[in-house]
């Protein structure tokens, strides 16, 4: 109970309100001027924020009546659209999920590897509706290109198979999110892997192959058996943002272990450079050249950003 002083000078008892004590929570889910705040205490809230405030799922906040104040982030993941502008993800998470299927943009996943990367994620890949007779030569082509670098999990959320192995490495509690374009499955997955949810699916159009949009807010959902996913609006981009060539050239996938080789210079940027292991490992037939070449586009893309 505090004690306020009237205009005549007498004091007056007033009780104070739970609204005026500073309650510390998770932002859950992103409404565009409100977010809903799970509390330490069990309780959830909305409260409305500005649409340029920053604030994303994953967020831990601070909560004192209607003003939400952020707490320091572990992690954040952001990325760059097609028309340059750039978006944060969310925030707090440990892995990150690249959701693919068939009609995936080139380029996507081995973008979202670096990026996930840099921000000190670990990535895997989920390739989804393995249902699909045509699905197969994908998976064997991402097999071959990524088996050393990052987990690869085949599944399909229609037919409820392959579901297990993802279930055990998300329950290991780990905070992730999908990422994916649209149509590539991501709703189907999450209703899959946390059925209470309930999230709308879409379907992929017949014209372009492409998905339409079924997610329209990020959400973060508990998962039973450990764990937490955000489900996040797809997107078909996901340019670098902040990357800088060194650090594309040693997060990239493919590029980790060169064995007994060893670069000439420890900034090579395995274009040009004499004594570069990479090019080295690409003229023996060790590095494909179609993964050089992804590379090498990348790195460009990286310079001109910069």
């Amino acid at each position: 109970m505090k004690r306020e002083h009237n205009r005549t000078g007498k004091a007056s008892a007033t009780q104070s309100t739970s609204q005026d004590q500073a309650c510390q929570g998770l932002i859950t889910a992103h409404h565009g001027i409100e977010v809903e705040v799970l509390f330490t205490t069990g309780k959830r809230r909305m409260v409305r924020v500005k649409r340029s405030s920053g604030h994303v799922v994953g967020d831990d906040v601070e909560v004192t009546g209607e003003v939400l104040r952020r707490l320091p982030r572990r992690t954040e993941l952001r990325r760059r659209d097609a028309r340059g502008g750039i978006h944060l993800v969310a925030a707090n998470l440990d892995v990150l999920g690249i959701v693919v299927a068939l009609n995936s943009p080139s380029g996507f996943i081995d973008r979202a590897i670096v990026s996930a990367r840099v921000a000190q994620l670990q990535p895997f890949v989920v390739v989804s509706k393995c249902d699909l007779d045509d699905t197969s030569a994908l998976l064997a082509n991402l097999q071959r290109i990524y088996v050393g670098s990052v987990p690869v999990f085949a599944l399909s959320a229609k037919n409820q198979t392959g579901l297990a192995p993802l279930q055990a490495f998300l329950n290991e509690g780990h905070r992730g999110v999908f990422v994916g374009s649209s149509g590539v499955g991501k709703s189907s997955l999450l209703n899959a892997l946390c059925p209470e949810i309930d999230l709308k699916v879409g379907t992929v159009s017949d014209y372009n192959g492409l998905g339409r949009h079924t997610t329209t807010v990020s959400t973060l959902h508990a998962l039973s058996g450990g764990g937490e996913l955000v489900d996040t609006p797809g997107f078909r981009d996901f340019g670098l943002v902040d990357i800088t060539a060194e650090e594309l050239s040693s997060h990239f996938p493919g590029f980790e272990e060169h064995g007994e080789m060893r670069c000439r210079f420890r900034n090579c940027r395995h274009r040009t450079e004499p004594s570069c292991a990479v090019i080295r490992l690409v003229e023996l037939g060790q590095i494909p050249d179609d993964r050089y070449s992804m590379y090498l586009e990348l790195l460009s893309e990286v310079e001109a950003s910069r």
